[in-house]
């Protein structure tokens, strides 16, 4: 293992914190997405308690992140070499078994995909990892860099008014690059074909790393501007066809800059402001009901109990 820089030492010590249940409430950049779509669904999911179906999205998702997670953390802390003689495809195909088993118990032992679909998502997240590991040198060196975590823990109070309301996250994985001295914070995502400008234009959907970024620097006393972040995007689907070649890989570093980050931070205020009363309890009250084009794919549609959307229009 390569010796650590000396001021790394209080983020390798860092310990998730532990939250008072009785009196501290939890947010999450999920919740703040889910109530950016809608307040009604964020309250029928976070305050009414009905979950999330279990998908092959996400079971998906799961098991690839693993994978990448996995192979990363044995090439920075013994060595690329023992890294590539990590199976990371089979590591992948177990855990997708287990998170589906587990996504079937849940769902009452209703089958949430087929044969097929799952046949085929275990040949997407092959070629994935196939390619990550042809190319991995272009995307990931050791020299000079370190691997600070993965699954790295983040807390911290976003509104101070509301001390009891706590926002919660796990940074997918930080590099520190010693060099520049610079830390690098990564999410992965995946994405059927990768993200198209309307995606990346989207700040709802970049907002999540713009915050792990900014209460990470405000956590650890760490200078924000030697903070970089990066989407590490990869592509179940790609155009064959193309007479260029298109990587299955996809990397977005979106503006994080400080009027980026201000109106990033004030949206989540705002968010916990239209939830939560002073004491971190959620708001008891009529949440809007956002009707959209989003609203065929959601879990509630249909079902007048629950949601009524045409009292909406």
């Amino acid at each position: 293992m390569k010796k650590l820089p000396k001021h790394l030492k209080p983020l390798l010590e860092h310990k998730e914190t532990e939250i008072d249940w009785s009196k501290e409430k939890i947010v999450s950049y999920s919740q703040y997405s889910t109530w950016k779509q809608c307040p009604h669904k964020w309250k029928l999911q976070s305050v009414d308690k009905h979950k999330n179906p279990p998908s092959i999205e996400l079971t998906f998702g799961t098991a690839m992140h693993t994978a990448l997670q996995h192979y990363l953390k044995v090439m920075y802390e013994q060595s690329g070499a023992a890294a590539d003689r990590e199976d990371i495809v089979e590591l992948f195909e177990n855990t997708f078994r287990e998170e589906y088993k587990k996504g079937f118990e849940q769902n009452n032992k209703v089958h949430f995909s087929s044969a097929d679909e799952m046949a085929e998502y275990f040949e997407d997240g092959r070629s994935i990892l196939e390619f990550f590991l042809k190319k991995r040198g272009e995307y990931f060196s050791t020299r000079k860099t370190h691997l600070v975590g993965i699954e790295f823990p983040l807390s911290f109070t976003p509104h101070e008014q509301y001390p009891n309301v706590k926002f919660k996250g796990y940074i997918d994985f930080i590099l520190y690059n010693e060099a520049v001295d610079k830390l690098q914070i990564y999410d992965i995502k995946t994405s059927k074909r990768g993200w198209r400008d309307e995606d990346k234009r989207n700040e709802t959907k970049t907002s999540q790393i713009i915050l792990y970024k900014e209460y990470f620097s405000k956590l650890f006393n760490w200078d924000v501007d030697k903070i970089d972040v990066e989407f590490f995007i990869v592509k179940r689907k790609i155009w064959e066809e193309s007479e260029y070649p298109i990587p299955r890989i996809q990397s977005f570093i979106p503006a994080s800059g400080t009027r980026k980050r201000s109106a990033t931070v004030e949206g989540f205020r705002t968010f916990i402001e239209d939830c939560f009363g002073k004491d971190g309890k959620p708001l008891v009250k009529e949440y809007l009901k956002q009707v959209g084009p989003l609203c065929k794919w959601c879990q509630f549609n249909n079902n007048p109990s629950l949601c009524n959307k045409l009292n909406s229009l």
